[in-house]
């Protein structure tokens, strides 16, 4: 598919679930350039009208899951109608995490051919689900631009061995990596965003929501107000909707489904770069391509659909961020037999390689007695 570049023998990929070999971590065999050529060009072009389809729909679908769970569920009795609210919660919770993506490609200018259009979209949808939009825009463009480096990554950025916490050896085992996945699936969000745990190292103190802080520079702080903004206008309208339908109305109608969004989008960018067959690289041996490829594709099912296959091609996304994820797949296809053995799938059922990963994947070190150190694997022996 496509025009262009040399032709490169693919090799086989490792598309079984349980597929935990070591990618490779050489200098690749193609280019960026050869890439982009494998891929019809359409798939690079954005279309307005096709991008707030999806908006539209993700919307029509929420507001039916709402009007059937503020219809009926009350009227159920009492230990029914408990089991139904989080059902919604869930269900309403994986909507939103579409809408949530919708967002994060308005933050990477793949929704349109307007910047201004994007960052409003983005804006608004972001804010709805209370993601300071601008912050986090510029933090996962860093990301994008610095991933799989031990330095300079700005997310699930893995610790050393000498970096982990004393009590890390008494979590484990089952139990540890029961409470761990908990607070990570619950608190990782509003965690990252407020105190920037799991990302890089800055010499003070980081925070999605200060504008002079060390994550932004000068002419991006008054976007950062802006995202604060939409942010508090938000919260405002939760407090006048907790004062006029009550507490348990608010927190059983969005409460519910706001917390499946951020267990979600912390468990996705999770899996996306925490696997064993993944390196990081220090700077002696770091480069943009070889960092854009350590990630892996997932399978979540029938899930992959709803959240708009976010899940399913992560790394056609990374090495093309402002390719609408309506492409996504086809792009996906045409690069595979290029990538060969660079390219990472693992089918394995999310909530097994969620746990699986927690347990395998607590640190990382160079291999021992190996001359090159600047290329990490995970380990967990402690």
């Amino acid at each position: 598919m496509g025009a262009g570049g040399r032709s490169i023998a693919p090799s086989v990929t490792k598309d079984k679930a349980n597929a935990l070999g070591r990618s490779p971590y050489a200098k690749p065999p193609f280019t960026l350039s050869q890439l982009k050529k494998a891929i019809p060009p359409h798939c690079f072009k954005r279309s307005v009208l096709r991008s707030f389809s999806y908006v539209v729909y993700d919307f029509i679908l929420a507001s039916i899951i709402y009007y059937l769970a503020t219809t009926y569920i009350d009227l159920l009795p009492k230990p029914l109608s408990y089991f139904s609210w989080a059902v919604y919660g869930f269900v309403q919770g994986c909507v939103l995490t579409g809408l949530w993506v919708i967002a994060h490609e308005c933050g990477h200018h793949a929704f349109s051919d307007h910047q201004w259009l994007d960052d409003t979209v983005g804006l608004v949808l972001h804010s709805f689900l209370l993601v300071p939009y601008f912050s986090w825009k510029y933090s996962h463009r860093r990301h994008h631009s610095n991933t799989g480096s031990m330095e300079k990554d700005e997310v699930f950025v893995p610790k050393r061995k000498s970096g982990l916490q004393w009590f890390s050896k008494y979590l484990n085992n089952p139990p540890g990596r029961v409470l761990t996945l908990t607070i990570t699936l619950t608190l990782g969000w509003p965690l990252y965003l407020l105190f920037n745990v799991s990302g890089r190292h800055y010499d003070r103190y980081a925070c999605h929501y200060d504008p002079y802080g060390p994550i932004y520079s000068d002419r991006e702080r008054l976007q950062i107000y802006i995202s604060d903004a939409g942010i508090l206008a938000v919260v405002y309208g939760l407090y006048r909707l907790t004062a006029a339908r009550g507490i348990m109305w608010v927190l059983c109608v969005y409460g519910g489904p706001l917390l499946v969004v951020n267990g979600f989008l912390v468990l996705i960018t999770f899996l996306q770069h925490t696997h064993p067959s993944l390196p990081h690289y220090d700077s002696s041996e770091w480069d943009w391509l070889r960092g854009a490829l350590a990630t892996v594709d997932r399978d979540y099912g029938v899930l992959n659909k709803v959240f708009h296959n976010i899940t399913d091609t992560h790394v056609g996304h990374h090495l093309f961020s402002t390719m609408p994820h309506y492409h996504a797949m086809e792009a996906t296809k045409a690069i595979k037999p290029i990538l060969g053995e660079y390219y990472q799938f693992d089918g394995t059922p999310f909530y097994k390689a969620m746990w699986r990963e927690a347990k395998e994947c607590l640190y990382v070190e160079p291999d021992e007695g190996e001359q090159n150190k600047g290329i990490h694997w995970y380990n967990n022996k402690l």
